[in-house]
């Protein structure tokens, strides 16, 4: 992928200098014992680990930690700058297309941090991968994730990453016109297992958008190179919950699933990419997955 040399976004909060290691919710120290805990438990049973680590606190707790003044990454960090560039193109891309459809773009923050951070949304931890909060309109990223990513999930590649950055902006386009409170609203109300049904279909929309980006990214810039969809094709595939549980515990529960089988997130992210179109996202009316 031919990313050096492009628009990098201004739109980056560089925290990874204000510490890590434990942090607390509601005055308890949670360490990564407890982070191993929720991270399992929202694997298996579908429950958001932030709401998890809140339970295992004491629950009910406010955030304590304090954040110092944001800084922007250094200028001689190339992940810093691959993530600020691909978060620019996503500027770029979703920003156009929505002014084509007669609205302005908000564009997110993208916040990168180191082992845990406060968010609107409680502590967040780099062992929860990257992750976006509503509350605060903000994408967060551990850069280590995208050694865990290549290492352990066997996805490898720039355009994996980009893949993963796009589809959390995926779920700030959904927070921006709605989809996420509706989905919220309705998770609320129904038991366990459909409730992660709606999750899962929130999860295959965030890739389509992630599809769509592509799509038009590559038009306009023409910046990737032999392999790269192959790898975010793959990235999509290797993240999908019955292969991750199938690794994490040699058995897959299809009740369980809250983003998708790898079968779906390929098929909805490539769908996004053939179409370039964001009508044919719509995962939540979708009578197939």
């Amino acid at each position: 992928m031919k990313w050096e040399g492009n628009r990098q976004s201004d739109n980056v909060e560089d925290r990874r200098g204000q510490g890590g290691g434990g942090f607390g919710i509601g005055g308890r120290g949670i360490g990564l014992g407890t982070i191993a805990v929720a991270v399992v438990a929202s694997l298996i049973f579908g429950v958001n680990p932030l709401t998890v680590l809140d339970m295992l606190s004491g629950g009910g707790g406010g955030m304590v930690t304090q954040q110092q003044p944001a800084e922007r990454p250094p200028a001689d960090d190339k992940r810093a700058a691959f993530v600020s560039t691909i978060l620019a193109d996503t500027e770029d891309v979703w920003g156009g297309l929505v002014q084509r459809a007669g609205g302005q773009y908000a564009a997110p923050k993208l916040v990168l941090f180191r082992g845990a951070t406060a968010t609107a949304c409680g502590q967040g931890s780099a062992a929860m991968g990257p992750f976006y909060c509503p509350g605060d309109r903000k994408v967060y990223i551990d850069l280590d994730f995208f050694d865990t990513l290549d290492r352990q999930l066997g996805a490898p590649g720039d355009f994996a990453q980009a893949y993963v950055i796009a589809h959390e902006v995926g779920h700030h386009l959904q927070n921006l016109i709605g989809v996420s409170e509706k989905a919220e609203n309705a998770r609320r109300r129904l038991p366990e297992a459909q409730a992660n049904a709606v999750s899962v279909r929130v999860e295959l929309q965030a890739d389509c958008f992630a599809g769509v980006w592509a799509h038009h990214s590559q038009r306009t810039k023409n910046w990737l190179e032999p392999g790269d969809i192959e790898e975010a094709m793959n990235a999509a595939s290797q993240i999908g919950d019955d292969t991750l549980q199938r690794q994490s515990q040699g058995t897959v529960v299809p009740e369980s699933f809250t983003h998708g089988t790898s079968a779906q997130r390929l098929a909805w992210f490539r769908r996004g990419l053939q179409t370039g179109n964001v009508n044919q996202c719509d995962a939540l009316s979708a009578r197939q997955l």
